[in-house]
């Protein structure tokens, strides 16, 4: 609402008047029911959307699912690389589970903001079984999805200026929830000549009296890398000497192949386990991406003000979806077991398709469900009659002229490489990576 100059708005009383780079502020009060209240009207310069809104970027991997799509809503045989879920349908159980929970009235009506305390006690036991790390359910906030459990970490750790070792590759989302949560990403660059790796001296180079948090996430998306005990017991144990916080994503931990293992953090340097959170969820797990329950886990000052936030924002998150989730984390693994397989097989393939490429490299997937190939190679020389100079170009120009969908690295942070999710049918993968030769080859 914006006041002209020397008016008072209608029951309001003038208390004061700042000058601010965006305008003059003024402050009125006023009693309401006894109680003295204070509104602020701009008087110039009012934006229609906030600057903190209006700057986030927009998700690089969702934008090129969503070109996918639309070309194939007009009949184009596109083959997309983008998506980064499983093309495996929920587990019956999980879906029986809920279906059963929509008739039970008491999921109709409101649960505890924090989660339906029988998933958070099976998030405890879960977390005991997967990780060896044991947790009481009140260290435990159920969220609406991973990225809601990123964005809550971060906004419940970090203060405006606070500083986040953010290394990359990094997934689209963290830089943006660092921000809008009032953090400052510090990036670090790795790449595949260190297996997408950050080490002990590059944390301690960008270390200043300001860091917070340091992000850290083994399986990786987008590089498909799993650190090794070792080195994540060392990286822990830098966090602890230091008094840097540490969120972990875990999201990735039963997608490992191999001889690769997936080790928790505050498992391997219990003393990090009071200045840690830990990030996780459904989605990629159990093929639940549309069921939207995460969660983070932490320690319980950080949990119950995250839980106190959430209760402002969303309240609970819907209790049919928690009653899936609970169905997914108490139940068995063979379903997993099975994805799993068929991840690694595909991944596989996919990287020796990729590495047959001339002037393509890339390291073979260790977790999660993505290659992420150096195309620099493919950059600067023609390609069906074009010349893309960046992998944003490189990625329009596959798409149009071969019908193929992927992320460029740009988006991580990490410009020259391309993220393929093979979380796609075996027959799919080899004809869209044959496309990809084939224009390559041109």
């Amino acid at each position: 609402m914006v006041i002209a100059e020397g008016s008072t708005p209608q029951g309001w009383q003038a208390a004061s008047a700042t000058t601010t780079p965006w305008g003059e502020h003024f402050i009125y009060e006023s009693d309401v029911g006894g109680v003295k209240c204070c509104k602020c009207w701009q008087s110039m310069g009012v934006n229609r959307v906030s600057s903190r809104l209006a700057s986030i970027a927009p998700s690089a991997t969702l934008a090129v699912d969503s070109k996918a799509k639309a070309l194939k809503a007009q009949g184009e045989n596109v083959i997309g690389f983008g998506a980064g879920e499983p093309d495996f349908p929920t587990p019956a159980h999980i879906v029986d589970a809920a279906a059963a929970a929509c008739h039970e009235v008491k999921n109709h009506r409101y649960s505890p903001a924090g989660g339906l305390p029988e998933l958070r006690e099976a998030i405890a036991a879960k977390t005991m079984r997967d990780s060896s790390f044991e947790i009481s359910s009140d260290q435990v906030l159920v969220t609406n999805g991973g990225k809601h459990a990123v964005y809550t970490a971060f906004a419940a750790l970090c203060d405006p200026g606070d500083e986040v070792i953010c290394p990359a590759p990094y997934w689209t989302t963290y830089p943006e929830a660092i921000v809008l949560a009032g953090g400052v990403p510090v990036v670090i660059e790795t790449d595949d000549a260190a297996g997408f790796k950050v080490t002990v001296d590059q944390l301690e180079a960008v270390r200043t009296p300001r860091t917070k948090v340091l992000l850290f996430v083994s399986p990786d998306n987008p590089s498909g890398a799993v650190y090794t005990p070792d080195e994540i017991a060392e990286i822990g144990r830098w966090a602890v000497e230091h008094g840097v916080w540490v969120l972990t994503d875990e999201i990735y931990e039963h997608l490992v192949y191999g001889d690769n293992e997936f080790a928790s953090m505050p498992t391997l340097v219990p003393e990090v386990a009071n200045q840690c959170v830990v990030v996780n969820g459904v989605a990629k797990t159990y093929a639940m991406t549309g069921w939207r329950v995460g969660w983070m886990v932490g320690p319980t000052d950080v949990i119950k003000a995250a839980t106190n936030f959430q209760s402002h924002a969303t309240s609970n998150v819907a209790n049919v979806a928690q009653q899936a989730a609970l169905a997914a984390v108490a139940g068995p693994l063979d379903d997993v077991a099975m994805m799993r397989v068929a991840f690694e097989r595909r991944g596989t393939e996919m990287h020796r398709l990729l590495t047959a490429i001339p002037e393509v490299t890339c390291i073979e997937p260790q977790g999660a469900f993505y290659c992420f190939p150096n195309v620099t190679g493919l950059l600067g020389r023609p390609l069906g009659g074009a010349v893309a100079n960046t992998t944003l170009e490189l990625a329009d120009l596959v798409l149009t002229e071969a019908k193929v969908a992927f992320v460029p690295g740009e988006a991580f942070g990490a410009p020259g490489y391309a993220r393929f999710s093979f979380a796609l049918g075996d027959d799919d993968i080899a004809e869209g990576i044959s496309r990809i030769a084939d224009l390559a080859a041109r």
